[in-house]
């Protein structure tokens, strides 16, 4: 494939595997909806069964699905290519543990979970940013004190799961695995804004990625504000991550992999941002058509399918330490 062309079309291509997923899992279900009934529930015509099937129960699910695997991957572009990691995602640096903690305390205080996964994933990437900061932040530093946040949290989520009642903690654990079971309508308009926001943020801040992954002193030099363009990239991330954990719960690797798949798939040296985002979201939808056969969560078989890739990254990245 022609180097010019292999960077437009791998989006394109990207783009129609995920329209596909998407209408794909407006169809299926208890009942199969054909595709045709489907294209004319979403233009608000047809009969009342297709209308009620595709339009309130399966097109929120659908969505969230498809925003929040975008933004992971966005966002794990990010957190990869400011640390200049393979390694660094928001299930490694502790801001999806951050939002996990937040919303199992709410559920096991009685407080209305909506919005605590947003703040803890926040507060989160705030603690690790302080933590990591010494006259100045690197890639380095943020990914270890990241991972030991991500185990205080984890402990801390364990110790309440342990206080929790028993109907406390299955509500907890069901939303700890990730799942689009639960997606309504109220889920899909703050991650909505917040992709329709951050993600052409993102992208208009390319120019800080492609310095920035060439190293703080080459970037420092080609006149990119080193300290500057790490915070406000990282918090564009975060804010992506914080807002789909809050609605689909923390799918796991998707961040991780997404990033690593894209590069890939482009033959770029670093995760292109739009390719990850559309790889992230084609995943997660191609994950919750198979979930929905196996009858399990989405982050079970996103996890299934993401720890042998883990142990492929540290393997390949010991290889060429």
């Amino acid at each position: 494939m022609p180097a010019r062309i292999r960077p437009l079309l791998v989006p394109a291509c990207l783009a129609g595997a995920t329209a596909a997923a998407f209408c794909l899992g407006l169809a299926m279900g208890a009942h199969w909806v054909d595709p045709v009934d489907v294209v004319r529930a979403l233009a608000g015509s047809g009969d009342r069964f297709a209308l009620l099937t595709v339009n309130e129960l399966r097109l929120p699910r659908a969505l969230v699905g498809l925003l929040a695997g975008a933004a992971f991957g966005v966002a794990g572009a990010v957190f990869q290519t400011v640390t200049r990691n393979p390694l660094a995602s928001p299930d490694m640096i502790g801001i999806s543990a951050g939002a996990a903690v937040a919303v199992v305390a709410g559920i096991v205080l009685g407080i209305d979970p909506a919005g605590l996964g947003l703040a803890g994933g926040l507060l989160a990437a705030l603690v690790v940013y302080l933590l990591a900061w010494n006259q100045g932040t690197t890639g380095y530093r943020i990914i270890l004190v990241g991972v030991g946040v991500t185990w205080v949290c984890t402990s801390t989520t364990s110790w309440l799961l342990t206080k929790a009642e028993l109907y406390q903690a299955q509500q907890a654990v069901g939303w700890l695995v990730g799942n689009l079971g639960d997606s309504t309508w109220q889920d899909v308009p703050a991650l909505a804004v917040s992709a329709a926001v951050l993600v052409p943020g993102v992208l208009l801040l390319g120019g800080w990625l492609r310095t920035l992954q060439l190293g703080d002193e080459i970037a420092t030099g080609l006149g990119t504000p080193v300290q500057r363009a790490r915070l406000v990239l990282l918090l564009a991330g975060v804010g992506l991550v914080a807002f789909a954990t809050a609605a689909a719960g923390p799918i796991a690797f998707i961040a991780l992999a997404s990033p690593q798949i894209a590069r890939r798939l482009a033959g770029a040296a670093a995760p292109p941002v739009l390719a990850s985002g559309l790889t992230g979201a084609l995943v997660v939808l191609a994950a919750d058509l198979l979930a929905r056969q196996v009858q399990l969560p989405v982050g079970v078989v996103t996890g299934v399918f993401g720890a042998p890739f883990l142990m492929w990254l540290l393997i390949r990245k010991n290889r060429y330490a």
